[in-house]
């Protein structure tokens, strides 16, 4: 028995503002029932033992310190710049802005 009945299905197009055809509800309504019936299985595994984690793989990450280091200055980093504007490499417009 379907989880999901063709009207539900109906009104969540209609919530979208979806125009769907019959054909398109009988298929979605098919293919959230198969949705729900996944969840469900997955939702019924025992995990009350398995620690929550973020990635798959115990992984470390390698932390170092954090040095401030020197950096180039406004005119080192500009000077071989193609073009130049109020101490900011210029680059053209995109997007059809104009001047």
């Amino acid at each position: 028995m379907s989880q999901i009945s063709r009207e539900e299905v109906a009104h969540l197009g209609k919530l979208s503002r979806l125009a769907l055809t019959d054909e398109e509800l009988d298929a979605f309504v098919d293919q959230i029932d198969d949705i729900i019936a996944n969840v469900s299985a997955v939702r019924s595994v025992d995990a009350s033992d398995v620690e929550p984690m973020s990635h798959p793989h115990a992984i470390q990450t390698p932390m170092r310190e954090d040095v401030v280091l020197p950096t180039l200055s406004a005119e080192q980093a500009l000077d071989q710049a193609p073009a130049v504007e109020e101490q900011r490499f210029q680059v053209p417009h995109i997007l059809g802005e104009e001047d």
